[in-house]
Order: C-alpha cells, then structure tokens, then sequence
C-alpha cells in the first residue's frame, strides 16, 4: 500500500491541475463565505439567522473544486492511456484505488481546513458589520462554541466526503467530461429538483437522501428541529454515498478494466 500510496502522490505532484484546483477550492470557499458575511443583515435581536452557517456557505461553490480534483485523479489517466501502465505496475487494482482515496483524500483534507478556518475567521470579521452582535443575541463567532465548532469540523469532513464520492464516480465513468457532469449533476442539480417535487414529505424524504442536502445539514448550528436529518446522521448519508461509490468503482475497476 505505501508503494501505491506513493505512487499516485507522484502523479499528481507533478502535473499543474491539481494545485490549482485545491488552490481554488480555498480561495473560492473563503471568497464566497467573507461575501455572503458581508451582505447578510441582521436588524433587529432575534432575527432567526444562522450566522455558522452563513460564514460556511463558501463550502457549497468549493466542493466543487474538491470534486474535479478527484475527476482530473482518475480519468486523467485514462485519457492518456496511463492507465495501462499503472495497472501494470500495480496490478491490485482495489489497492490502487485505494491509494488514490489516500493521497486524494488526504489532499483535500488539507485543502478544507485552510478553507473552512478561513471562512469562519471572515464570518468572525464581517459579521458584526451586518448586525450579528451580542446586542442581537449573536457573540462573535468562534470555534470555542460547540455548535460552531461542529459545523466547522462538519464541513472540513463534508468536503473529504465529496472528494471521495467524486472519485468512485470517476472511477466508474472513466472519461472526464462525462464524470465531471456526474459529479455535478449530483452535487447541484438532484438538489434544485427535489424542489421541484410537489409532495412535502416526499420532498423531505428526497433531502434527506441527498448527499448534498444532507451531508450540509452539519453545518446547521439553529432551530435543528426542522431539518429532516439531523447534523451528524446528514454527513453519515454522504458517508454511505461516498462508500458505495468507491465499492462501485473499485468494483468496475477489477472486473470490468481487468
């Protein structure tokens, strides 16, 4: 495993996407967090805003970031035909994609706490600026809170969930641009469709078995008596998401590119 590991390290050091995406991933997470900070308003005490929540919207344009980093992992090879000689040098083909989980993984780990602290440190700036003060019932934000600090962890888990999920994704669809519309189709459409059904309870049993949906309800920090999931059984649905798609992948992997 550790030759595996090392192996696919070495393959994404040395070519320039991978970097910028992660770079993107931070840069877009703490961008779009610090101005969702700025243009929210809180006017009077009890206003009803989560401001957690809100200084960690950024995660919601940077998973997308995390996402075609797993993509570019994977079907990069294939488009090359590198995937005949990594297969060769590394026939355990469950291993290997393993190992991708591994480097890919811990990558974006990497990537989401630089953007989930970020996001917070600009949600603890801003937010006083648009009326999240202690006279509204808002203490400056910090990760000493509990609430707060789960849906900061909760967030930098998410974003590893994502990166995995997208990577047995890829893994099964092989090319880049049809995996890429995978990912996302799931990440930002199934979402914006299960609004568009008309039954609530049907609505609400479709949210909570979306990854998205409900992998971000830990970053719920108010009123959690309205979500249909709740925080942590949210992120374990994106965890069962993320499971079958690496099963799934690996699955096709060894059998189907035997």
């Amino acid at each position: 495993m550790r030759r595996e590991v090392h192996a696919e390290w070495t393959k994404l050091r040395t070519v320039a996407g991978p970097g910028w995406l992660l770079a993107g991933a931070v840069v877009l997470t703490v961008a779009l967090s610090a101005l969702a900070a700025a243009v929210v308003s809180c006017a009077t005490a009890g206003c009803g805003q989560d401001a957690a929540r809100i200084s960690l919207v950024g995660v919601q344009l940077g998973q997308a970031m995390v996402a075609l980093l797993a993509v570019v992992a994977v079907c990069g090879e294939y488009s090359t035909g590198m995937i005949r000689t990594s297969l060769a040098a590394m026939p355990r083909r469950t291993t290997t994609l393993a190992a991708k989980a591994v480097v890919v993984g811990g990558l974006t780990l990497g990537a989401a706490i630089l953007a989930v602290l970020g996001s917070v440190l600009a949600g603890r700036l801003l937010l006083p600026g648009s009326g999240f003060t202690a006279a509204h019932g808002y203490p400056p934000l910090s990760l000493a809170d509990g609430p707060t600090l789960r849906a900061a962890a909760g967030s930098v888990l998410y974003l590893v969930l994502i990166a995995l999920l997208s990577l047995g994704l890829a893994t099964a669809v092989r090319d880049s641009a049809a995996a890429a519309g995978v990912v996302i189709g799931l990440l930002y459409v199934f979402p914006v469709a299960i609004l568009m059904v008309p039954d609530p309870e049907a609505q609400r049993f479709l949210w909570s078995l979306s990854p998205t949906n409900a992998g971000l309800a830990v970053q719920t920090t108010v009123d959690l008596a309205s979500l249909p999931i709740g925080p942590w059984e949210g992120l374990g649905v994106l965890a069962a998401w993320s499971a079958a798609s690496l099963l799934g992948g690996g699955l096709l992997l060894r059998y189907r590119d035997a």
